[in-house]
C-alpha cells in the first residue's frame, strides 16, 4: 500500500532529476525544465545527459549513477527501450518517485507487456512510486511543481481547489484548462497512463486527506483496484469532498453468461456505475458536465440540501425550466406562504408569484427587484439553492442587470448557494461581472441547461447521503460449481427465501407420494448441475393433475433429457406444487469479480429478455429502498394496480431481494444467484420463487471486495 509519505516524494518533491535533459526546444526534457523554471521551483534540479555537460547554463551529469542518493523524483524523458534499465539505476540510488513519459509498453505487444511487468516489479521491490508509463506526468500547484512536458499555467483562482486524477494525460490537461478558465484553482493534476505501479486509486486516497483539495475530478477508463477506490470514495463523502467521475464505456457489450440472466444483464459499466454512485461518486456523461459539476461542488458545497428556486425573465423559459426539472428530477417546491407574501408586496400586480418566477422585463424598470426577490427566498426553509436564469443580449443590458445583482449579493451576504445561469451564450458579457460573481462563490454558466444538469448530478449525492443502514450480511456454505435447482433452493430456504411446497426424489413412486402429500396439480423438473437451462431440454413438465398423469410425465421427462441432453445424468427430479398466477419478476445477485456484490431486480419473461426492464442495485439496500427501485422500473405501474388490477405485494418481493443482497455480501464464494421467475401476488399474499440457480467458486476465489 503506497503511503502519503511516498506520494509526497512525487507531489512535494524538493529535488528533481530530469533523465534525458535537453537544450532542444520542443524536446520533452527541455519542456520539463522550462516548466520548473517558469513556476519558480526553488528545489534542486539535476540534469542528466551523457552528451551535454552543460544545459541551459546548468551543469549536467553524465548518468544516473552520478546522482546523489535520495533524490525525491526523477522524470524519464528517454526512449522506451532505455526505461527499465534506468529505473533499476534510480532504485539503486534511492530515488523516491519516477515519471515515465514513454509509450509502447502494455499497449505495444508481448515485449511491451514484459517490460511493463518489470517496471511493476522494480517499483514493488524498491518502494519507488512510478507514474506511467505512457503518461503526461503530474503537476502539483501545492508547491509549484510541474513535472510534465505540457506547458502549465499558474492557477488563476486561489486554493483550495480541484484535484485531477486521470488515466488520460490529454483529458487531464483539458480539464485543468477548463477549470482555470472558470477561475477555479487546481491543487494537483496527475496523469497515470498505463499504471504499471501506481494507479488512480492511491492518488484519490492521497487527495481525500489533502487539505488544499476541495473536490476531485476523474477521467478513468478502467479501475484496477475497484474495492480500494470505493473505500476511498466513501471516505471522501464522509469528509465532504465530492468526487466527480467521467468513465467512458457505456456502449461496451455486457459480460455474457450462459448460466444466468443475472450474469448476462450485469455488464461491466452498469455494475461500476451502480456501485460508485452508492459510494457517493457523481458520475457524469461529458467533459463539459465534469467541469460544470466540479464548479458547483467547489463553490456551493451545501447545494445538495433543499429545493431549487428559479428567478427568470421569460414565461416561455419558465415552462422550459419546468420540463427540464421534471426530466432531471429537480425539486422546484412551492414557495412558503410568507415568501409568497413578501414577493407579492414587491411585485407589480401583473406579475404572479410562482416557482420558477418570471420577473418579465420589470428588472430594467426596477433594478432593485433582484434584491427584493432574493431576500425572502433565502429566508424560505423549503429553498436550498437559488438559480438566477437571467437574459443577456448585449453589453449594455448585461451591465444594467449584472451590476445590481452583484451589489445585492455583496450586501445581502446570502447563506444559501446562488447559481448564475445566464441565457447569454453569444452575448457580450463584461468579464468583470463574471469574475465578481465567482469571487462571491457564485458559479457562472452561459446556459441554464448546463447549470440544471450539474445541479441534477449534485442531487445524486443527496440520495447517497440519505441512504439507510446496511442490512446484516449472511454466510452460507454453497460448495463449488453450478448447483442444481433442488440444492440451490435447499440452501436459500435456510435463510427464508420462499419456494413452492415439494421435494426432491429419485424414483417415480416417491414422486407420486410427494404429489399426494402436497396436492395436485404439480410440476416435474429434471435436476442436474449440467441442466441450468432445463426447459430447453424438455426438462420441465407442468400441470400434472393425477397419479397416472404423473407416471406418464416421469417417463416423458426421462425421454426428453435422453433425446435433448444425451450426455447428462440426472440427480433426480423435483416435484413441486403448481403456483398460482401472478406477475413474473426476476431477482438476481452476483459477486462481480472486480467490483463485488451487486443485485438485479426486474420484470421477468419478455420484459427481462427483450425489453430488459431491469435495474442493477447495490447489495446493501434496505427493503424499503428496493421497493422504491422496483416501482421505478419501466413497467413499475403494474405493481401498484394498473387500470383496476390488484396491487401486488411489492414489500414481499423486496424482502427476498434484500436477503439475496445479504447472502452475496456475506458469502464471497457465491458468484451468482438467479431467481427466475419470482411470482408476485396481490398485496398481503406474498411472493414465491419458482426457480433458483446458484453458481459458486472454488475456495479462495471469491470477490475482492
Amino acid at each position: 500500500m503506497t503511503t502519503t509519505a511516498q506520494l509526497d516524494r512525487l507531489l512535494r518533491a524538493r529535488s528533481v532529476a530530469i533523465v534525458g535533459a535537453s537544450e532542444k526546444p520542443g524536446a520533452l526534457g527541455n519542456a520539463v525544465l522550462r516548466n520548473l523554471e517558469r513556476h519558480g521551483f526553488d528545489g534542486t534540479i539535476h540534469l542528466i545527459n551523457p552528451k551535454r555537460p552543460v544545459i541551459e547554463g546548468r551543469q549536467a551529469l553524465g548518468g544516473v549513477d552520478e546522482l546523489p542518493a535520495g533524490v525525491d523524483a526523477a522524470v524519464l524523458a528517454i526512449p522506451g527501450p532505455a526505461v527499465v534499465a534506468t529505473l533499476r539505476q534510480l532504485a539503486e540510488r534511492g530515488v523516491g518517485a519516477a515519471i515515465v513519459f514513454s509509450a509502447g509498453f502494455a499497449e505495444g505487444g508481448e515485449d511491451g507487456v514484459a517490460a511493463q511487468a518489470e517496471i511493476t516489479r522494480i517499483a514493488s521491490d524498491s518502494g519507488m512510486v512510478v507514474l506511467g508509463p505512457n503518461c503526461l506526468g503530474a503537476t502539483s500547484h501545492l508547491t509549484g511543481l510541474p513535472l510534465t512536458f505540457v506547458e502549465v499555467a499558474a492557477n488563476q483562482g486561489a486554493l483550495p481547489g480541484v484535484g485531477i486524477v486521470s488515466q488520460s494525460g490529454a483529458m487531464a490537461v483539458v480539464l485543468g484548462t477548463v477549470l482555470q478558465a472558470k477561475d477555479l484553482a487546481v491543487s494537483v493534476s496527475v496523469s497515470t497512463g498505463n499504471e504499471a505501479a501506481s494507479g488512480v486509486e492511491e492518488f484519490v486516497e492521497y487527495l481525500v486527506d489533502e487539505p488544499n483539495t476541495k473536490a476531485i475530478g476523474m477521467v478513468v477508463e478502467h479501475f484496477r483496484a475497484p474495492a480500494r477506490f470505493l473505500a476511498a470514495a466513501r471516505r471522501a463523502r464522509a469528509a465532504g469532498k465530492a468526487i466527480v467521475l467521467l468513465h467512458p464505456g457505456t456502449s461496451s457489450a455486457a459480460r455474457e453468461s450462459a448460466a444466468t440472466h443475472t450474469g448476462a444483464l450485469a455488464g461491466d459499466w452498469a455494475v461500476m456505475s451502480t456501485l460508485v454512485r452508492r459510494a457517493g461518486v457523481l458520475l457524469v456523461d461529458s467533459l463539459e458536465e465534469l467541469a460544470d459539476t466540479l464548479d458547483l461542488a467547489v463553490r456551493c458545497p451545501g447545494i445538495t440540501r433543499g429545493g431549487i428556486a428559479v428567478l427568470t425573465e421569460s414565461g416561455a423559459f419558465k415552462a422550459l425550466t419546468l420540463d427540464l426539472a421534471e426530466r432531471l428530477a429537480l425539486d422546484l417546491p412551492t414557495l412558503s406562504p410568507s415568501t409568497q407574501q413578501a414577493m407579492r408586496a414587491a411585485l407589480p400586480d401583473f406579475i404572479p408569484v410562482s416557482n420558477p418566477m418570471d420577473l418579465t422585463a420589470q428588472s430594467l424598470v426596477d433594478p432593485d427587484l433582484y434584491r427584493k426577490m432574493l431576500a425572502p427566498l433565502v429566508a424560505d426553509e423549503r429553498i436550498g439553492t437559488i438559480v438566477l436564469a437571467i437574459i443577456q443580449t448585449d453589453e449594455r443590458t448585461s451591465t444594467l442587470k449584472l451590476g445590481p445583482i452583484v451589489t445585492a449579493l455583496r450586501e445581502l451576504q446570502l447563506a444559501k448557494p446562488i447559481v448564475f445561469a445566464g441565457l447569454d451564450e453569444g452575448a457580450t458579457v463584461p468579464a468583470q461581472y463574471i469574475r465578481d460573481l465567482r469571487s462571491l462563490g457564485v458559479p457562472y454558466f452561459p446556459t441554464p441547461d448546463r447549470a440544471f444538469r450539474a445541479l441534477g448530478r449534485l442531487g445524486q449525492l443527496q440520495a447517497t447521503q440519505d441512504a439507510e443502514a446496511i442490512p446484516h450480511a449472511v454466510t452460507l456454505s454453497p460448495g463449488e460449481g453450478t448447483l442444481p435447482e433442488y440444492l440451490s433452493k435447499r440452501l436459500l430456504a435456510e435463510v427464508g427465501i420462499p419456494f413452492p411446497d415439494g421435494s426432491f426424489v429419485t424414483r417415480v413412486d416417491e414422486a407420486v407420494a410427494v404429489a399426494q402429500r402436497i396436492g395436485y396439480p404439480v410440476v416435474l423438473k429434471a435436476q442436474a448441475a449440467a441442466l441450468s437451462h432445463k426447459s430447453d431440454a424438455g426438462g420441465v413438465l407442468l400441470g400434472i393433475t393425477d397419479d397416472d398423469a404423473l407416471r406418464t410425465a416421469w417417463h416423458t421427462l426421462e425421454s426428453n433429457i435422453s433425446r435433448h441432453a444425451p450426455g447428462v445424468t440426472l440427480d433426480g427430479v423435483l416435484v413441486e406444487r403448481m403456483g398460482g398466477r401472478g406477475v413474473e419478476l426476476i431477482l438476481g445477485a452476483r459477486n462481480d469479480p472486480d467490483w463485488g456484490p451487486i443485485l438485479l431486480v426486474g420484470f421477468g419473461g419478455v420484459q427481462a429478455e427483450i425489453l430488459k426492464d431491469v435495474r442493477l442495485l447495490p447489495a446493501d439496500l434496505s427493503a424499503r429502498e428496493i421497493a422504491q427501485e422496483l416501482r421505478s422500473l419501466k413497467s413499475g405501474a403494474l405493481l401498484d394496480g394498473w387500470r383496476g388490477s390488484a396491487k401486488l405485494d411489492v414489500e414481499a418481493v423486496a424482502a427476498i431481494a434484500t436477503m439475496l443482497g445479504a447472502v452475496v455480501r456475506g458469502t464471497s464464494a457465491i458468484q451468482e444467484i438467479d431467481l427466475n421467475p419470482v411470482i408476485a401476488y396481490p398485496a398481503g399474499r406474498g411472493a414465491i420463487t419458482l426457480d433458483a440457480l446458484i453458481i459458486a467458486s472454488s475456495p479462495g476465489q471469491g470477490n475482492p471486495a
